[in-house]
């Protein structure tokens, strides 16, 4: 009797063990989520979806040996900071993020909004992602001089405050070597063509990357 219960003990060990050892591996097997919540410089404008920056990001997540990080990505073209702002929430709750890049702001500059609007909004997106436990990435935005020199100056002033501000990451310029590049840019003049992904890709990546590490 008793070897037979030292026997059935020993399967239930066994059992419990391997049960445990699977749910520790599903464990760190979860990923992680980086939330993207940007205008059509994110959403693929103008180029095919497996062509564009953030699909690139997810290869180089592959290619850096990240692959316990998944790409949540939000963006949506014409976004501005107000419509961000409204869906941010949402989208923390349901994603709930390690880091979130907020890419926007381009669209409130090239529609004249007010800047003390577009930090304000800026401002609160930085706080509910803190507020959710996340790391924020701002990513910086200029536009046309043809705007007058002070909106032009200001504008491109707004996102390094807020950055300084709240001790945020900062992708100082998203567009850097890209906007002056003719074969970069599609007719519009606003929208990188696919030849311009991979340098989105790099102004993002040196300041993305620590907070993945």
């Amino acid at each position: 009797m008793d070897t037979v219960f030292l026997r059935l003990r020993s399967i239930l060990f066994i059992s419990f063990l391997c049960v445990f050892t699977q749910v520790q591996a599903d464990q760190n097997q979860a990923s992680n989520t980086v939330l993207i919540v940007g205008d059509s410089l994110s959403a693929a404008y103008g180029v095919q979806t497996d062509e564009a920056w953030v699909a690139l990001l997810r290869a180089r997540l592959e290619a850096e040996g990240l692959e316990n990080w998944q790409v949540v990505n939000a963006s949506i073209s014409g976004e501005t900071t107000d419509g961000g702002l409204r869906r941010l929430p949402a989208l923390l709750e349901e994603y709930e993020p390690e880091v979130v890049v907020i890419e926007l702001g381009g669209n409130d500059g090239l529609r004249g909004f007010p800047p003390n609007v577009i930090e304000n909004n800026l401002a609160k997106m930085i706080e509910h992602v803190r507020d959710a436990g996340a790391h924020p990435l701002l990513v910086g935005m200029q536009i046309p001089p043809n705007y007058g020199e002070r909106y032009t100056r200001i504008f491109a002033g707004i996102f390094p405050k807020l950055a300084k501000r709240y001790d945020t990451g900062l992708v100082e310029f998203f567009l850097e070597g890209i906007y002056d590049q003719e074969d970069m840019m599609q007719s519009d003049g606003i929208h990188p063509t696919a030849e311009a992904q991979n340098q989105l890709l790099a102004n993002l990546w040196p300041e993305l990357e620590p907070l993945l590490k």
